[in-house]
């Protein structure tokens, strides 16, 4: 029987990839999403596409409303930040960080592999193409995967036989983002199915100009390829 694993699905490139890649690795997979009050939530659509064409055996949109929290441009009324230079975003906190966004999704995923008897969680952060959101780094991973083994029946029940019931997987964690565009490229992924904009307009048109756009053009441009998604300022 193939190994049972729970993705976070986004609806973005990387998610998208590690989707594939987790497929490619003989997983049998649940995708998981979540509609968290985000401004960008046409990413959702773009998860439904991706999950579909994966056959995943299952596709979870699981609500969380994060506005109640708030303090992120991606769940309150907080402008995006735009044009900014390659060392603001690789060096500074932007606001476009969502609190203990990655906690609470690995979480319910923790949640939902026991329940599903899936022993790998994957997800698609990233450490070196980022906009340096702390819950996107290999220290918190590492840390996450000790909570999940130690806080689960199923992680008690492991170590008791020596043995870890949960793997966190993060096959992207130290990737640049044109050898993301190129893994996905090899895997086979479509795209044009995705989405990276935390500002889109109404329409679903990328900026072109927040963190998330300059970063997967520059991916595509270093990998020397065409992005199929243009942003507003590329039309």
């Amino acid at each position: 029987m193939a190994k049972r694993a729970v993705v976070l699905l986004s609806g973005g490139m990387d998610s998208a990839v590690v989707l594939a890649w987790m497929v490619r690795e003989g997983f049998d997979c649940i995708a998981l999403s979540f509609d968290y009050g985000q401004r960008h939530r046409g990413e959702l659509e773009c998860a439904r596409r991706i999950a579909a064409s994966a056959g995943v055996r299952e596709h979870l949109i699981q609500r969380i409303d994060l506005r109640a929290v708030g303090a992120s441009a991606l769940t309150a009324d907080i402008d995006v930040p735009k044009d900014r230079d390659g060392l603001a975003i690789h060096n500074e906190i932007p606001v476009t960080y969502v609190p203990a966004r990655n906690t609470l999704f690995l979480s319910f995923a923790l949640a939902l592999a026991e329940a599903r008897g899936a022993s790998a969680i994957a997800i698609g952060v990233n450490a070196i193409d980022y906009s340096g959101y702390p819950d996107c780094r290999g220290e918190f991973l590492a840390a996450f995967s000790t909570l999940a083994n130690l806080a689960t029946r199923d992680g008690v029940a492991a170590a008791a036989t020596g043995a870890r019931a949960f793997q966190i997987h993060a096959p992207l964690i130290d990737l640049t983002k044109s050898q993301i565009v190129q893994l996905g490229s090899e895997l086979g992924v479509d795209f044009a199915a995705t989405t990276s904009c935390y500002d889109p307009t109404p329409a679903g048109i990328a900026c072109g100009h927040c963190d998330a756009c300059i970063l997967r053009a520059r991916g595509f441009a270093h990998a020397g390829q065409v992005d199929p998604v243009r942003g507003a300022n590329q039309m």
